[in-house]
């Protein structure tokens, strides 16, 4: 908690009292005042319009970089990917041709490419270790992920993820040795992941971004848990971890097209939740306020309609049906993390041999990807990522006052160090609404007094920067003192 909550740099109080007349619809906008403001019904019962949420349009710089976005790379990528033959875990690792070592071989040469034009900015590894005998790895076997970090100029010290998964497999997870092109599953990810590396490299970012294509997915999850329990064992604060995978096609089995949106898998309930917080949640709510429910609402927020041309459809599910990718690592070592998925999976494209079969043709083929969605997939990846490395990071120690009983709200958080920090707003919506619906400006301030009550709404406090920038929103705790 910052030491002087309520008060500025130079020492003066800088509460916003604020009030509404009957919910949600009648709240009050106000900016923060070196003066205490009370905004209370005037004498015809009266109040200024509630200020609606309204999306964060891309600034200059994003809309620049959206633009160059290039379909032609992105098909380059998952064919150059899929002509390793297989990138099965357990296949070659020094053919130079033909396996996951061939594959691995040239995505680091890629990425190393891009970190030439980065000013020393970019770094690209091979993070590696030897996986001992476990489910579905039958002997000792080197496991590989590449990595690029793009460290950050002003606060480095806060990550951003986005990776895909560089393996594939084939009907049995255990063939090493039959074709397994993986083209969807998962080189449409990965290609993703090479036009970030490649667009975000040459332009300096606030904050830190790691863009990986990860191995051992199909076998357990195994390269993206190493990843996560390394960020966790170097004290790492990860803000952000997107995987994309399956991104590649927007035919759905039946031959139905949706090739403008894309699924946001989010879970509710903290996989590492622990006893003491969830004895909190179930006290005051929050099952649908984890850090990944907010940072699935902040991609809506800043990647979603004429940006990208796509639709974030954000899915109540840590993932689909009894099934996982590499976030939920992250989601174990306490991170927030999603996954993106295209919307409606063929599974005779995923998963297996390649064949043809009663005139149906299987196999996970580059001939059955849309390389045009795969571009507006990674438009979105390209602008929550932006938007998160350029914007404030979100608060930290927000609370609720609980000392006393009131039927008004009162908000407390430490100031970020940012240095072009502008302020702050304190967000709510009803308790039955997915998303939140009003925002107030409060200002430069660490303390705010809402004249509605925290038992009727749920609240949350994000940051925003001289350029308009906004941070994820953060959820409140009580705080009993």
């Amino acid at each position: 908690m910052n030491s002087s909550p309520g008060r500025t740099s130079a020492g003066h109080s800088r509460r916003a009292f604020l009030s509404a007349s009957a919910g949600v619809a009648g709240a009050v906008a106000l900016s923060g005042t070196a003066q205490a403001a009370d905004l209370r019904p005037t004498a015809n019962g009266q109040l200024p319009p509630g200020k609606p949420i309204a999306p964060q349009r891309p600034d200059a710089q994003l809309r620049a970089l959206l633009a160059e976005v290039d379909q032609q790379r992105i098909e380059d990528a998952v064919r150059e990917l899929v002509s390793f033959g297989t990138r099965h875990t357990l296949s070659s690792q020094d053919d130079p041709q033909r396996g996951i070592g061939a594959a691995r071989d040239w995505l680091y040469a890629q990425l190393r490419s891009y970190a030439e034009q980065s000013q020393g900015r970019m770094t690209v590894e091979l993070q590696s270790y030897d996986q001992e005998p476990a489910d579905r790895i039958p002997v000792t076997t080197r496991i590989t992920n590449v990595v690029a970090t793009i460290r950050g100029t002003t606060h480095p010290e806060r990550v951003h993820v986005v990776s895909g998964h560089y393996d594939s497999r084939v009907s049995d997870v255990m063939d090493a040795v039959s074709d397994a092109p993986g083209a969807d599953d998962d080189a449409s990810g990965v290609a993703v992941v090479l036009e970030l590396a490649r667009l975000l490299s040459a332009t300096p970012l606030e904050s830190t971004v790691v863009l990986a294509a990860v191995a051992a997915e199909e076998q357990g999850l195994y390269g993206a848990q190493h990843m996560a329990e390394q960020f966790a064992a170097a004290g790492t604060d990860v803000r952000a971890m997107f995987t994309d995978d399956i991104v590649g096609s927007s035919h759905a089995d039946d031959g139905t097209e949706d090739p403008r949106t894309i699924r946001l898998f989010a879970e509710g309930v903290p996989t590492a939740e622990t006893p003491e917080q969830a004895a909190i949640r179930r006290s005051v709510g929050g099952e649908n306020d984890s850090p990944s429910r907010q940072l699935a609402r902040f991609v809506t927020d800043v990647a979603a309609g004429d940006a990208t041309g796509m639709r974030v459809r954000v899915i109540y599910r840590r993932d689909r049906f009894l099934r996982g990718g590499d976030h939920i690592p992250f989601l174990e070592n306490g991170y927030p993390a999603a996954r993106f998925t295209e919307p409606h999976e063929d599974f005779r494209h995923q998963h297996q041999d390649v064949r043809d079969e009663d005139g149906v043709r299987y196999g996970d083929l580059p001939e059955f990807c849309d390389f045009g969605y795969i571009a507006r997939v990674a438009k979105v990846n390209l602008a929550a990522i932006w938007s998160l490395a350029q914007g404030p990071g979100a608060p930290t120690d927000v609370a609720v006052r609980t000392s006393q009983l009131t039927n008004d709200t009162e908000l407390v958080w430490a100031r970020g160090p940012e240095p072009d920090l502008a302020g702050y707003e304190v967000v709510w919506r009803e308790t039955t609404a997915p998303d939140w619906t009003h925002s107030i400006d409060v200002g430069d301030t660490t303390t705010a007094i809402v004249d509605l009550s925290k038992d009727n709404v749920f609240f949350g406090v994000r940051a925003v920067d001289a350029d308009g920038h906004r941070s994820p929103v953060t959820f409140p705790v009580p705080q009993r003192d």
